[in-house]
């Protein structure tokens, strides 16, 4: 049975950071579309579709304690306000990213990303670093610099997508509510400045009158495509070790430098591939180091 649970596990999180991998596709396919316009839609209709969800499991009843608790404790709110805040912002840059042809750099974004996590972890958690995580933190940062210095330019869409999502993920560990209930609150708090700006666009690519043309069906698939895989990724992450969601976390930027380069065509130049190389070679040692001992205990239990 435990090993019925890990399989599936297994391909739950397989099965998010593969959507994760292929979602430029996806946002390519309405690269004309404002990123903002995007973003507005992405929200509402995740909120849409969550509420649909948590109604057809029956979870309305806990949805609504759950707020109701969220409001009486002004910690959660604000940290699942702000959680909301810097998702959006995380959004917003990654489809820009994609529909500007920078693939790449969004790519990069998330190799980084779990670096980023160590140093907030040791700037706000108070945690202290072993030699190897000191090692991947210089390295990652000399990838960085020598990408700045080589092309001249601040790789900014790559760090902002990094810290944007390596917030996200300390505000969601401070603020403790079920994925399912986390992402429709998320959603719903930032649901009306959504309807605002969209409101106030002076033109709109959406349209009720003709709602089954393809640009209105991929706006409301956003909603889809967005709480599929993070609500896969959850179910996944609960049954299997923490050492596997690692290593697996990497399918998605590795699939996005591919379309990058091979789909979109995006310049990969030698400078790329240095700078690359340290953050690979950062995340190796990262990796190792954290996940050592857990992997070992599994090997053993194997045998």
């Amino acid at each position: 049975m435990e090993k019925d649970t890990d399989r599936l596990g297994i391909v739950f999180a397989v099965g998010a950071y593969l959507i994760w991998g292929f979602l430029p596709i996806y946002w390519k396919f309405i690269d004309y579309v404002p990123a903002g316009e995007i973003l507005a839609h992405r929200i509402i209709w995740s909120f849409i579709f969550m509420v649909v969800i948590v109604l057809a499991v029956r979870k309305w009843p806990g949805f609504i304690r759950e707020c109701k608790t969220i409001l009486k404790d002004k910690k959660k709110f604000f940290s699942i306000t702000m959680a909301s805040v810097v998702i959006s912002i995380n959004w917003l840059t990654y489809i820009w990213a994609v529909n500007s042809d920078h693939v790449l750099q969004a790519s990069l974004g998330y190799y980084i990303n779990p670096l980023v996590s160590i140093i907030l972890a040791i700037i706000v958690l108070k945690e202290k670093l072993n030699k190897s995580q000191t090692i991947s933190v210089i390295l990652a940062s000399m990838g960085v610099l020598y990408l700045t210095f080589s092309y001249g330019v601040f790789p900014w869409v790559s760090l902002l997508l990094a810290v944007t999502f390596a917030l996200y993920g300390l505000l969601k560990k401070v603020v403790d509510i079920p994925a399912m209930y986390g992402l429709t609150i998320e959603t719903m708090i930032i649901t009306p400045i959504a309807l605002i700006y969209l409101f106030f666009l002076p033109e709109n690519t959406f349209s009720l009158p003709s709602i089954t043309t393809s640009e209105n069906v991929i706006l409301m698939g956003a909603g889809v495509v967005t709480a599929i895989p993070l609500l896969l990724f959850a179910s996944g992450a609960k049954r299997i070790p923490l050492a596997m969601v690692g290593f697996l976390q990497y399918i998605a930027p590795t699939l996005m430098l591919q379309i990058g380069v091979f789909i979109y065509h995006e310049t990969f130049s030698m400078e790329h591939l240095i700078s690359f190389g340290f953050i690979w070679l950062a995340l190796l040692i990262y990796l190792g180091s954290v996940y050592r001992f857990p992997i070992r205990k599994m090997k053993n239990v194997e045998h």
